[in-house]
């Protein structure tokens, strides 16, 4: 360890450097030879580095969510080449190549760490060997080795002989105590970040080898914590503890807000959404909105929590649309007259009107039309059945018209089985 830190000696004079003016503002506190001071002034560096780090994490997400995007064309390589490795491994590189992935992005946050966790680690040993280094001088060393954390020094280790700790003022027992639990808490925090990324935030429809690996990773990294930490200073186990609380809180943070599609915490960011925009119709945020136009721009191709989504905006009578924006659907987009009758925009559909008797028995028109043609001929068909039943004077010979029956037959077609005048014979036949 001593050796991998001095390889990271170039940028052990910035973080002294930052860790001793973190120290002058904690220091007028609580006082400069405290704990608190010194231990405040390392949670303060790993604030800094994070917040450095933001973008580095979110083109970490991007490339973990693009590589989970993948992993159903990664399979089929592997498999349809799978007794030609060369052949596969050109396939993959081509692949990434196309989709703009590299798997090495998801490592970056803490690649990135490594020099600055590295450094810290030089200079802690340094205050344990009772050396300057970096701008520490001999009173910032004298009082580094003074601060103590719950009875531990900053530079003490668990696996410290109980002749060094007393050398820092210390007893062996407080040493191991408190250097226990924070190899606990830091292994605990490391396994809960990795456990909440697989079980909230992966896609469940895709069953892939990469969730195995990753599932694996959530046991082996935190004991590869605890193996390691043993060996780690104080405050050494101060910076990782803390770094791993915030990389815990800015995932759940990430996983609320921009959850990965098809995963539980996207069922869950997506009944909370539609809760929101029901009640209030509308969206809240550029976020939000951002979400929406991706879900619609899917069209067909989205997954099942997506697809209730939008069937419960239909159902409350609201449309998703392209830019993101939500607003009324047809349903709801009705304009009121000045008769105060409510309206659609587009013109309603008529019902027929329905016929009389007369028409039914005389076989007329089936539906009334809406054109002043249709009903003019209607009316005119009712009027002369209407006074069919009258005696002409000019034809007082001509015969009445059958009256048709339920089934459209004429009595006289039926065999005039019920009695009743007769229809009068042709002059022809007489």
């Amino acid at each position: 360890m001593d050796t991998i830190a001095s390889l990271f000696s170039f940028i052990t004079t910035p973080v002294s450097w930052v860790i001793v003016q973190f120290h002058s503002v904690y220091g007028k506190i609580f006082g400069p030879d405290t704990g608190w001071a010194w231990g405040l002034s390392i949670v303060s560096l790993v604030i800094l580095i994070r917040i450095c780090l933001i973008p580095l994490f979110v083109k970490q997400i991007k490339a973990t969510r693009a590589m989970q995007t993948l992993q159903p064309e990664m399979k089929k390589i592997q498999e349809r080449y799978k007794n030609d490795k060369q052949r596969q491994s050109e396939e993959m590189m081509k692949l990434y190549k196309e989709s703009g992935t590299n798997p090495l992005s998801s490592c970056l946050p803490i690649l990135a760490q490594s020099p600055f966790f590295f450094a810290l680690y030089h200079v802690l040993n340094g205050i344990a060997s009772n050396q300057t280094i970096g701008v520490i001088n001999e009173s910032l060393l004298a009082s580094a080795q003074k601060a103590h954390i719950f009875g531990a020094p900053l530079a003490a280790k668990f696996t410290d002989g109980s002749a060094k700790v007393e050398a820092l003022g210390a007893s062996l027992t407080d040493v191991r105590v408190v250097t226990a639990i924070m190899i606990v808490l830091m292994s605990a925090s490391q396994f809960y970040t990795q456990r909440q990324l697989m079980t909230k935030n992966v896609d469940t429809t895709v069953k892939t080898p990469f969730m195995q690996q990753q599932k694996m990773l959530m046991y082996v990294f935190p004991v590869m914590f605890a193996v390691f930490g043993i060996n780690f200073p104080v405050g050494v186990l101060v910076y990782w503890l803390t770094t791993n609380v915030w990389t815990m809180g800015q995932q759940m943070y990430v996983i609320r807000n921009n959850p990965t599609p098809g995963s539980k915490a996207q069922a869950a960011y997506l009944e909370r959404l539609t809760k929101h925009v029901t009640h209030h119709g509308k969206t809240r945020s550029r976020s939000e909105r951002t979400i929406i136009k991706a879900i619609v721009a899917k069209g067909r191709d989205r997954n099942e929590f997506e697809r209730k989504f939008i069937n419960a905006l239909t159902k409350a009578g609201l449309a998703a649309q392209a830019d993101g924006s939500v607003m009324k659907g047809e349903a709801q987009a009705l304009a009121q007259t000045e008769d105060g009758v409510v309206t659609s925009g587009a013109a309603k559909r008529q019902q027929p009107k329905r016929q009389s008797k007369a028409q039914r028995q005389s076989g007329g028109p089936k539906a009334a039309d809406d054109s002043t043609s249709d009903e003019s001929d209607a009316s005119e068909k009712t009027t002369s059945l209407e006074k069919s039943d009258e005696p002409q004077d000019a034809k007082p010979a001509a015969p009445q018209p059958p009256k048709a029956g339920s089934n459209g037959r004429s009595r006289a077609q039926s065999g005039q089985r019920k009695g009743g005048p007769q229809r009068p014979k042709s002059p022809s036949k007489k």
